[in-house]
């Protein structure tokens, strides 16, 4: 008998001043039952920093033929596809080239320094893609606000991210690793 998903749900209050986003988001997560605390943290991580009303969830581990969070237009083009962790050279290949952005949150502390050593020659090529690490100590007290039901506060300022519920605040360090090159804005 296969387990069945863990369903969270999240209330996320976001204040992005240095977007000037300023709204909350219902959410409902699918937690895969080999998904950790962490790693579904990370997914809302990555979804403050690029929230938007398009922006949704995939099917994630489940499917791998979706990223953990996408962004599509009203063609059903891809905008934005972002994966969480460590993606091999052939995901981030697919990513790049069906999207037009490409955002990569990979977490794990040194296996994060060593995945990147191994895939980032390969990967340079491609202008349209973010590579970010969160730091080893910001995931691990990040997993630690997870709950079934969580109501969480995030504030974005000066690149500095704060996360926290009711009782609790975790400053978030991220390492770029790749930076996207920046497009050029048609007139």
């Amino acid at each position: 008998m296969a387990l069945k998903s863990t369903v969270y749900k999240a209330e996320l209050q976001i204040a992005d001043i240095d977007r000037g986003y300023y709204q909350t988001h219902a959410l409902t997560i699918a937690r895969h039952p080999s998904e950790t605390d962490e790693r579904m943290m990370i997914r809302l991580l990555a979804f403050a920093l690029h929230a938007s009303e398009s922006l949704g969830f995939g099917k994630g581990l489940s499917d791998t033929d979706e990223p953990d969070l996408w962004e599509k237009d009203l063609t059903d083009a891809i905008q934005l596809w972002i994966e969480v962790g460590q993606p091999d050279e052939t995901r981030i290949r697919k990513a790049c080239n069906r999207a037009g952005r490409v955002a990569i949150f990979p977490y794990g502390g040194h296996a994060t320094q060593v995945w990147w050593s191994g895939v980032a020659n390969k990967v340079e090529r491609h202008r349209h893609l973010e590579v970010v690490a969160v730091d080893a100590a910001s995931s691990t007290a990040l997993a630690a606000l997870a709950q079934r039901s969580m109501r969480l506060q995030v504030t974005i300022q000066d690149g500095e991210i704060w996360i926290g519920d009711d009782t609790r605040r975790v400053a978030i360090v991220l390492q770029p690793l790749k930076p996207a090159e920046r497009q050029s804005v048609r007139p």
